[in-house]
């Protein structure tokens, strides 16, 4: 079956949905520091506010702008999706989305974004009229919002809401703690720069009480809004602007939806203003998103890496996966957004580091004005990661002597200590047979029941600590810390035997995947479900251990499919009391047995690594949501990653995507594709070239910017192999690692084979 593309890329990396009933919505991000929103291709979406603790502000639960003319109105987003409008289309780009269509002879566009700065989003409505007689039309725009809490029948909504004219605003009022300890009187605003005609702050009044948001009462029984204001019961924003357009005339107007914190924040916005601050937005993605651009013969492959895998990884790194500010989210992709912008990856990773404890550990997630640590162990190694990867990247090893505070104590110590007290804390957290306690879950969430007691252990997290190990010793060399560095080295050396002896199965061929409180072994032949876990398979292999090759032999044997690789084998068909919330979902869903895709995008890495070309090229086919070489996977946005694939077990959603943008299957496809398959490796001397290209790659191109200096590297010859047989560089005779040359373009030439 043929993917359904529903509309196509565009030359600078955009995609034009063209029709509006997509299987499912299909959404763009956009967001600031202190502001995130999305909206599909109908407007549907969120947006809110958030501080430094995580408290929130829901601006906007939904959006929709109506025109109403002569007792008929419609949706410039397109919805209901069958009301006849033409000429449809929504264009999806890095920062924000327009939506345009033509229906009674008026031709729409709507654009979102977030600016810059602020805690607010900026919509631009431009009408115009394309048929040969004058019309005048009333312009609404709706938004839901959640100031005053979600609503619910028989509960409390004590905010008020109204207008004020010499603001040409409508507003939502209440009270809520943000950036402040206690309450503080906090709105929410829609303001526009042309002079409102009317206006709605009651949700009865615009939608009404038996009413709905694609058919408001207000618009069905009185063509536009009622000017009502708000007192305890449920808030929205809605404007109206009457406009009138001779033949060919087209009108713009600007709408600003922002959370203000005193009223003297409440400025309407201008032409001008929102022009310019639309300018900045594209110039800052372009500035911060411009260091890595790749040619292949797959041409939507490098849309989406040149474009969206980009993109969302700088999202990943500030917002983590939006519902809540995970640690090892933010820090994982921190690590990943390095390979493209390492000055941004470096304040990203300190601002994380700050919510990190003196003893070394890190929270699970900060959200609604609190530190949650939630029992999981893993939080705390992804530091070091995310920190050697820049550094490299950088070249400059005295950064890790910059400090930051804990959040326990208004003390600032240096990067290099916060690094060195998280390995230090995670070698100290030992449960059975020495090994690393898995406590109330690691990488994965919901292996929730396995070692609250504080004795079960994560052999996973084990290797993933070795690695850190590792790294650590590396940067503590780089600063002449040779003592840490070999305190570092001999610990990872008795951490690998114990791994070895308490975490391979001989027989079996792989390394199990935790050992319980009770000491009951997961990821075992013995095992009655759940008897291999994928990771780690991938992880001994990140760590170099021993069996690490044989180990992801027979992972493949075991868990490869049509449509990916599962994360385990076989899937758990009911709850058990040692293991947690992933039994509790059905066979072959996210991580229990289904296609788990973060862990996908960790094999191109590993099989990079272990020279397997052909398992390259055969993840990147099922990984990605528009190739259907091995599957035929459907539903989901060709610019957009998925955290999973539903597994045959699931019914009628195999082979479907689960969520998009909120997982780390972004960014670790841009930092596998970046650093492992193209295998641009940077080093303290230069970039390094260890390429592992798919087969079909025989001819393709990646260029990077790396410490001011140009690389555009060409490949050829992947077709017959992955040896480096010779290098050029600018014409002469090279080797695979290339010094930079700040402020010059190097013409990398490599071909490929065998030798």
């Amino acid at each position: 079956m043929a993917y359904t593309w529903y509309g196509h890329y565009n030359a600078d990396d955009s995609y034009t949905i063209t029709q509006t009933d997509t299987p499912r919505h299909w959404y763009n991000y956009y967001f600031n520091d202190e502001y995130v929103s999305f909206s599909s291709q109908v407007g549907f979406g969120e947006g809110f506010a958030q501080d430094a603790l995580g408290r929130r502000v829901m601006l906007i639960s939904n959006r929709n702008i109506f025109l109403s003319e002569d007792g008929a109105y419609w949706s410039l987003f397109g919805l209901p999706v069958d009301y006849g409008y033409t000429d449809y289309t929504c264009r999806h780009g890095c920062g924000h989305s327009v939506v345009g269509l033509t229906y009674r002879g008026i031709e729409s566009r709507v654009r979102m974004f977030v600016p810059n700065t602020g805690r607010r989003e900026l919509w631009s409505v431009t009408l115009t009229n394309t048929g040969d007689a004058p019309r005048t039309v009333r312009l609404v725009s709706y938004a839901r919002t959640e100031l005053d809490g979600v609503y619910r029948p028989q509960g409390y909504n004590l905010g008020c809401g109204g207008f004020m004219p010499e603001k040409n605003t409508v507003y939502a009022r209440d009270y809520h703690a943000f950036d402040s300890e206690r309450n503080r009187k906090i709105w929410c605003c829609m303001s526009a720069d042309v002079d409102a005609d009317g206006y709605d702050s009651r949700r009865n009044a615009f939608i009404g009480p038996y009413g709905e948001e694609q058919h408001p009462t207000a618009l069905r029984k009185h063509g536009g809004c009622t000017n009502s204001d708000c007192n305890s019961e449920k808030l929205c924003l809605a404007l109206e602007h009457r406009i009138t357009l001779a033949p060919g005339e087209s009108r713009t107007v600007h709408y600003q939806l922002a959370v203000a914190l005193d009223e003297n924040e409440i400025v309407p916005p201008t032409h001008e203003a929102v022009e310019a601050a639309f300018a900045a937005m594209q110039e800052k993605y372009k500035q911060m998103l411009g260091g890595i651009t790749v040619q292949t013969p797959w041409k939507e492959f490098d849309h989406l890496i040149n474009g969206w895998m980009k993109y969302a990884a700088a999202m990943g790194s500030r917002w983590a996966r939006v519902r809540h500010n995970g640690y090892r989210d933010m820090t994982s992709d921190t690590d990943c957004l390095a390979c493209v912008n390492p000055e941004l990856a470096w304040v990203r990773l300190k601002r994380v580091l700050s919510y990190q404890y003196q003893s070394g550990y890190a929270p699970r997630t900060f959200i609604d004005g609190v530190i949650k640590d939630r029992k999981f162990s893993d939080n705390t190694v992804w530091m070091t990661f995310a920190a050697h990867t820049i550094i490299q990247a950088l070249g400059q090893p005295e950064r890790l002597l910059e400090t930051v505070p804990f959040n326990d104590s208004d003390e600032a110590v240096s990067v290099y200590e916060h690094l060195r007290r998280s390995v230090e804390f995670l070698y100290g957290f030992q449960g059975h047979y020495g090994l690393i306690r898995i406590w109330g879950g690691d990488w994965n969430d919901c292996v929730n029941y396995a070692g609250l007691e504080g004795k079960g252990v994560s052999v996973w997290l084990t290797m993933a600590w070795v690695r850190a190990a590792k790294m650590f010793a590396r940067l503590a060399r780089m600063l002449g810390k040779n003592a840490d560095a070999f305190m570092a080295e001999e610990r990872a050396t008795k951490m690998i035997r114990r791994i070895e002896q308490y975490g391979f199965d001989e027989q079996a061929g792989y390394y199990i995947y935790a050992r319980t409180d009770d000491d009951i072994i997961m990821g075992a032949p013995e095992s009655e479900e759940g008897q291999i876990f994928l990771i780690c398979q991938l992880w001994a292999v990140l760590a170099g251990l021993e069996h690490g090759a044989q180990a992801m032999d027979r992972a493949e044997e075991l868990l490869e499919t049509d449509i990916g690789i599962r994360l385990c084998w076989p899937p758990f068909t009911h709850q058990w009391d040692h293991i947690g919330s992933m039994a509790e979902k059905c066979p072959g869903v996210q991580d229990n047995g289904g296609i788990y895709l973060h862990p996908s995008a960790w094999k191109l890495t590993v099989d990079s690594i272990l020279r397997r070309p052909d398992r390259v090229e055969e993840g990147l086919r099922k990984m990605l949501p528009f190739d259907h070489t091995y599957s035929d996977k459907t539903c989901g946005e060709p610019y957009a990653m998925f955290n999973s694939y539903f597994a045959p077990e699931s019914g009628y959603r195999e082979g479907t995507p689960g969520q998009s943008w909120r997982t780390a299957s972004s960014s670790w496809l841009l930092k596998s594709v970046v650093e492992a398959v193209f295998g641009l490796q940077p080093e303290q001397e230069g970039l390094r070239l260890v390429p592992c290209l798919p087969p079909a790659w025989d001819d393709c191109s990646i260029t990077k910017v790396f410490r001011g200096c140009t690389y555009a590297v060409h490949y050829s010859g992947a077709a017959d192999g992955t040896d480096i047989l010779s290098v050029t560089v600018n014409g002469k005779p090279a080797s695979a690692l290339i010094p930079p040359v700040e402020g010059t373009v190097l013409n990398v030439e490599v071909r490929l084979g065998k030798k």
